[in-house]
C-alpha cells in the first residue's frame, strides 16, 4: 500500500488517499475514478510528499547498530577479563573441570575453553559449575 497526498487542480483542496501501487493510482485516474472530495472535479493530481518511513527505518537501523556495537564491546571486555584471569585449556575443558572438582589436592583455579552443550549439561548434573559465554574471534569485523 502507498499513501499519496492529492491536490484538486480546480479548488486547490489537498487530501490523502491509499492505493495498492503507483500503477493502480494511474489506472484509476485513467478510468476517471479519482475525483475531488469537495468539488467532484476529475482534475486530481499527486502533490509533493516527503516520505517519513525511510527516515524511521534508518533511525531504527542506526539504533540497532549502536546496540550491537555496545553489546559487542561489553563482550570483548568480558573476554579480556577472562583471558587475563583464567587459564585457557582449549578442548580439554571438560577433563580439566572434572579434574579440579574431584581432585581435592589440585589447586582450584579458573579455567576457560571449549565444550559441547552435552558436556556442559553433564558437568552441571555432576554439580560442577560452568557458564557459557559467546566468544568473539579477534579476526571478526
Amino acid at each position: 500500500m502507498i499513501k499519496y497526498s492529492l491536490k484538486c487542480q480546480k479548488c486547490s483542496i489537498e487530501f490523502e488517499s491509499w492505493f495498492i501501487s503507483s500503477k493502480e493510482f494511474e489506472r484509476l485516474k485513467k478510468l476517471k475514478f479519482l475525483n475531488c472530495e469537495k468539488c467532484g472535479s476529475l482534475n486530481v493530481e499527486k502533490s509533493l510528499m516527503s516520505p517519513n518511513l525511510a527516515k524511521t527505518k534508518k533511525n531504527s537501523i542506526n539504533n540497532s547498530n549502536l546496540k550491537f556495537k555496545e553489546v559487542k564491546k561489553k563482550l570483548k571486555d568480558y573476554q579480556k577479563f577472562v583471558k587475563e584471569n583464567f587459564e585457557f585449556v582449549g578442548d580439554n575443558f571438560t577433563y580439566e573441570a572434572r579434574s579440579i572438582h574431584y581432585n581435592k589436592k589440585k589447586k582450584k583455579k579458573g579455567i576457560y575453553g571449549s565444550a559441547t552443550l552435552k558436556d556442559i549439561g553433564e558437568l552441571k548434573e555432576e554439580g560442577i559449575q560452568t557458564e557459557i559465554m559467546p566468544w568473539i574471534e579477534e579476526k571478526e569485523n
